[in-house]
């Protein structure tokens, strides 16, 4: 029962909306719209009304209108009309739309629910159409007309052909289908051989537009079957001139015809007309021609009562006819170069010239024949050059001043062209330039000399690591007054030309003056490859090599270098095109570096790769200093030493001799029975090595024998000092004598500790005996020590 008491709402809400929509259709609301098609842009004006004994559900309450164009919610104004119905007006002023519709709603339960609609269209009236033209098919003598359709009114249009004979009521002729501008009328809606008016109507709800009416008689439009070239052949005794015979196409046999020739030839750049013709002649002639050239013919016809709207027959297929030949004529144009030829007094001569154009060639040129004289009747002259070419070289006697060149083909040889071979010494022209004349072309511009000029010679010779020549580039002025020319032949964009230029004067030729152009420029190809071709800690010197022209794409207006560390910003200079190397300045030592070059243009610039450096710590000039200076350091040790060996007296000084008490008498000698005396150690003092640094030595008197004195013992045996090293161990330590050296010395040691004096003077007036300092611990052994003369100490072992 729940589920069912949920489910009563949803249902009664459905069937409401049923009844709204089934009362809207049937009367519920209805939706007045004045007018339903406007001008684009203009105001519209709408109302809803509502019958609240139509509409179930919402006779009781206040009813609410509101409208929705299309998706969008608009405002009207609503108020209550007679009959208890409820009105909404609405007012649009400018519906810039062209298709809409207009909905009027009622709110329902918190919803907008639509109960009318009414379709609003605005567009334009229809467009004039244009250019009516019409053509008669022979076939089925339908009439099919054809025009332009003008501007979209955006509104749905009927357009209609219609036509009208003299005297009759105007009837639609056809209809266009599928929005297509072209339409057929047949055969017997038509009156042939009488004047009739057609014309196009377009009608759409907001007026109509007629086209413009064309008047012709159906026939004076009829397309004809196009004639058929038979035969065409020259003239014999009129060599320019050719006969063509035609033949009309089926059908029309019986009408006058009016017909047009046209013919090119393969370097024509459009066709040529002939006109005037009457078809049925079937024949004509025509002259004009050139001799030996190809030509391609077609033919049209049509009536020649004809108006000028009147339809020509499609072109005839095409016929091709070549004329015959004859022998060359004209002048050519020759240029030469010579040069002395070993010491035999004869002359290289390089002929060149330009092959002559159709009209003067009056056919194939086979040949050309060049020779020391012109052609007489019955002698043939020396034949110089026999050759298919535009170019010939030759030697001839220093002395000869001019050759004869002729061209011939299969109909004879032209007159020959006298070529006289005049010095290049003439006056020079000035103010030579070359600028662009289009992607493949260039003027050439120059000042006119004060002398007069007969003809100019242009030369031009693309520049390329390799070197090279054209024999053909290069053309003759022959306007003597002229100062420019177009050069044309041979020319490629990012291609760099010299160009050479020499005047022709009455019995000489001028000194040619040169210049380079190029007729297209872009950035360069690559950049320069750097190398580095020194460094210091400060400075680093770059070089290149210069493009190859063919890479450069233009003139090279500058370098640009740039160099960057990790810890300073880009730098860059910027040096002309002819320098090949660079010095960058104010571096920091120690720091690597990242360099590249930049190739510039007029037309863009290209980088090259990266070249990667490190700077020095010290400078050359430094570095050669620190090694002089170690150098000199050194060689002064070296002398010091050669000297030291060299003096013994600083020998001495430095390093003393001192005896090796190992190789002394005492070292050998150990007396048998000594007195020993005990040595008194200080207890505090522990044992150690000893060594003796110092022996002083006391005089005896004077006049006395050392150790031999009235009533005393004379010191026969020398009594031993010893050092007790352990119970019962006596050790020799040193012994001393009555008489010994002075200033004798041993190797001084640091902080020496002298022992007490353990014996005084001897009685009986014995010689002093010496003190004896303790020696340090660092000489583990005394081997034994010579005090001099026959005295010897003993020899002393320190544990």
């Amino acid at each position: 029962m729940a589920r069912r008491g949920a489910g009563t709402p949803f249902l009664r809400q459905l069937s409401l909306l049923l009844l709204l929509h089934l009362g809207g259709t049937l009367g519920c609301a209805s939706v007045a719209v004045s007018p339903r098609v406007v001008p684009l842009g203009s105001a519209v004006t709408a109302s809803c009304t509502i019958q609240r004994e139509l509409c179930h559900g919402l006779e009781q309450g206040k009813v609410r209108i509101s409208w929705m164009l299309d998706n969008k919610l608009v405002a009207g104004s609503q108020h209550q009309g007679p009959g208890g119905t409820e009105v909404s007006n609405l007012t649009l002023p400018r519906f810039n739309l062209t298709q809409a519709r207009l909905f009027c709603c009622v709110e329902w339960n918190g919803t907008k629910q639509r109960v009318g609609v009414a379709e609003i269209r605005a567009g334009y009236p229809p467009a004039k159409p244009l250019n009516l033209s019409c053509v008669l098919n022979l076939n089925d003598y339908g009439l099919t007309c054809r025009w332009e359709q003008g501007t979209n009114s955006h509104l749905p249009t009927s357009v209609v052909l219609k036509c009208t004979g003299s005297g009759a009521q105007a009837v639609t002729g056809c209809t266009p289908r599928g929005g297509h501008s072209h339409c057929t009328v047949p055969r017997q809606l038509l009156q042939l051989y009488r004047q009739m008016e057609i014309w196009v109507s377009a009608t759409n709800a907001l007026g109509t537009a007629e086209s413009e009416r064309l008047c012709i008689d159906p026939m004076d439009v009829a397309k004809l079957d196009p004639p058929t070239l038979q035969s065409i052949q020259s003239i014999p005794f009129q060599t320019d001139c050719i006969a063509l015979a035609w033949d009309v196409a089926w059908g029309t046999e019986h009408m006058e015809l009016q017909c047009e020739l046209r013919y090119r030839a393969p370097e024509d750049s459009a066709w040529a007309l002939v006109t005037g013709i009457i078809g049925q002649a079937g024949s004509a002639q025509r002259c004009g021609f050139l001799f030996g050239t190809r030509y391609r013919f077609q033919m049209r016809c049509r009536r020649s009562s004809a108006t000028a709207l009147a339809s020509w027959s499609e072109w005839s297929p095409v016929r091709n006819y070549t004329t015959h030949e004859k022998a060359p004529a004209g002048k050519l144009d020759a240029w030469w170069g010579a040069q002395p030829a070993g010491p035999g007094g004869r002359l290289e001569v390089q002929l060149r010239w330009k092959a002559p154009r159709q009209r003067e060639a009056n056919g194939r040129v086979l040949g050309y024949r060049v020779t020391l004289s012109p052609r007489r009747r019955g002698r043939d002259p020396p034949t110089l050059c026999n050759t298919t070419r535009t170019q010939c070289n030759f030697s001839v006697p220093a002395a000869t001043g001019r050759v004869y060149l002729a061209a011939y083909n299969s109909a004879g040889e032209a007159a020959p062209t006298e070529v006289t071979l005049l010095e290049r010494k003439g006056q020079p022209l000035a103010g030579l330039r070359a600028v662009p004349g289009g992607e493949r072309s260039l003027w050439v511009h120059w000042e006119a000399p004060p002398a007069p000029v007969s003809a100019y010679v242009l030369e031009w010779q693309r520049v390329t690591a390799e070197p090279g020549h054209c024999s053909a580039c290069w053309q003759m002025e022959r306007d003597g007054t002229a100062t420019r020319a177009l050069i044309q032949d041979g020319i490629e964009p990012f291609q760099r030309y010299n160009i050479s230029l020499y005047p022709l004067y009455e019995g000489t030729v001028g000194v040619p003056v040169h210049t380079t152009a190029y007729s297209q420029q872009k950035a360069p190809s690559h950049a320069p490859k750097l190398h580095l071709k020194r460094i210091s800690k400060s400075e680093a010197e770059l070089c290149w090599e210069p493009l190859p022209v063919e890479m450069q794409n233009g003139f090279i207006t500058s370098y640009t270098i740039f160099w960057a560390s990790s810890i300073t910003n880009v730098a860059s200079a910027t040096v002309t095109p002819s320098l090949s190397s660079f010095a960058i300045r104010g571096l920091k030592p120690s720091t690597l570096y990242k360099v590249h070059i930049m190739a510039s243009t007029a037309a863009g610039s290209t980088n090259g790769t990266s070249l990667t450096l490190v700077t020095t710590a010290l400078d050359d000039t430094e570095i050669q200093f620190l090694f002089l200076s170690l150098g000199l350091v050194f060689v002064g040790l070296m002398v010091l030493l050669i000297c030291f060996q060299k003096n013994e007296r600083m020998k001495e000084q430095l390093w003393p001799s001192v005896p090796d008490p190992a190789n002394s008498s005492l070292g050998k000698w150990v007396p048998a029975a000594a007195p020993q005396e005990p040595l008194q150690v200080p207890a505090a003092r522990e044992p150690g090595p000893a060594a003796i640094s110092t022996v002083t030595v006391l005089e005896g008197e004077a006049g006395k024998e050392p150790g031999k004195e009235p009533g005393k013992e004379p010191p026969g045996t020398p009594r031993p000092y010893v050092r007790q090293e352990g119970p019962g161990e006596p050790v020799q330590y040193a012994r001393v004598g009555p008489a010994g050296y002075r200033g004798q010395r041993l190797l001084p040691e640091p902080a020496p500790r002298s022992y007490e004096n353990l014996r005084g003077r001897g009685d009986g007036g014995g010689g002093d005996w010496g003190f004896l300092e303790e020696p340090p611990a660092t000489f583990p052994l005394l081997q034994g020590l010579r005090i001099g003369g026959n005295e010897e100490l003993h020899e002393c072992r320190a544990d």
